[in-house]
Parts: structure tokens; sequence; C-alpha cells
């Protein structure tokens, strides 16, 4: 915790007088242009991967990336993703997964979760990344070797739980939100990106080469 404690005292003297006008900025409001959906995985950082700043991004983190499709019962994720669209008008939405998610660990196995009854219903959500990839490999039960899979898989049917909410199926269907569904390598440091023509993951540049060129 020192370390911790320490850094704050580093940020205050060293780093937030060359970042002051940005931060009293901001003290007035925010303007992100990107809701980013995570994994709580300690070794992910959205703002150092992404090489943004403060207010660039609206992130969510929770156990294994998760978005619960909408229903009547309020919860810290529909709330948080009805205000980032809404009421900040993002315009663009990322679920990133992300390599040797202890979540999508969980997912595989979920008897060794006993032990851990609301991680267990949690990952309740991930069930259909793993039905999906067993009825694809043709297995009855999946192993440590299907990890990848099911990681991808899992930002897939995320974003599918993402258009069942309201706000943003609303926004997509005007041209006013895209989706982008990502999974992050912690070892290489590579990201890669799902494309919804193909149905398959690709490297970034290859993913967004068209943007790139447009601009």
């Amino acid at each position: 915790m020192d370390h911790v404690i320490s850094g704050v005292a580093k940020f205050q003297k060293e780093v937030y007088p060359g970042k002051k006008a940005t931060f009293q900025k901001l003290a007035n409001g925010q303007n992100p242009e990107v809701l980013f959906i995570t994994c709580s995985d300690s070794r992910i950082d959205p703002n150092l991967v992404t090489q943004t700043g403060p207010g660039e991004l609206f992130i969510c983190r929770n156990a294994g990336n998760v978005v619960p499709p909408h229903s009547n019962q309020t919860g810290g994720m529909t709330a948080s993703i009805e205000f980032a669209v809404a009421a900040l008008g993002v315009s663009h939405i990322v679920i990133c997964g992300h390599t040797d998610c202890g979540a999508m660990k969980g997912a595989l196995n979920p008897e060794a979760l006993s032990g851990l009854p609301h991680v267990k219903e949690w990952l309740g959500h991930c069930r259909v990344a793993s039905e999906v990839v067993k009825e694809r490999c043709g297995h009855d039960e999946l192993s440590h070797e299907h990890l990848e899979e099911v990681t991808q898989e899992n930002v897939v049917q995320q974003m599918q739980h993402l258009r069942t909410h309201p706000s943003v199926a609303a926004k997509i269907a005007t041209g006013q939100v895209k989706l982008h569904g990502w999974v992050y390598n912690i070892e290489s440091g590579d990201v890669l990106c799902y494309d919804e023509k193909t149905g398959k993951f690709e490297a970034m540049d290859e993913a967004y080469a068209e943007e790139q060129l447009s601009r």
C-alpha cells in the first residue's frame, strides 16, 4: 500500500502541475467519446493500452467484461451503460476481453466455483459463450485449450447483450453508436478486433485499415 500512497503524492507534485489546465476543464464536466467495458483484472489498464488521458474513456469494469442482458432489474452495469449512451452521448462502445482471464477459466469449469457463489452466478452471463464453443467444437466438456476461443466468443456474446439495452439499440439503429469487440493479449500487447462481416477476430491494423485510409 505504501507505493500507492507515495504514488498519489508523486501525482500531486509532479504530474498534476503539468496537466493543471486539463484537470480544471474536466472539473466542470466530461465528454468522453468511448464507453470502454473491460475486465477487472489488475493487469489491464485501458488508458495505458489505448494511450488516452483523463476524460477520454468512460470505463466500466467487472469480472469477465460482462454486460448482463437488459431486464427490469436495475444493476450497476445497466445504469452505467444507460448513462454513458443516453446522457453522455458516447459514440463508440468497446468490449475488451483479455488473455489468461480468470473469469473465463471459471466459465470453462463452473463446478470449481462452488466456494464462490456470487462469482458463479455472475459468470452465468458467460454460459452462452461456453455453449457456443462446445457446439462448434463438438465437445460436451471444455478444457484449458479452449480458453482463447471462449474468451473471444464471450466478447461477441456480450456485444449481443449490449444490443438488448434500449438506449444502445436506439443509437445503433440511427447510426449514432458503433460497437467494437476486442481481445487484448497481455504478453504481446497485441489487440485482436472482431469483424462482424467475417465473424472472426483479426489484427487491429487490418480491422481498421479502411478507417485509417479514409482519414
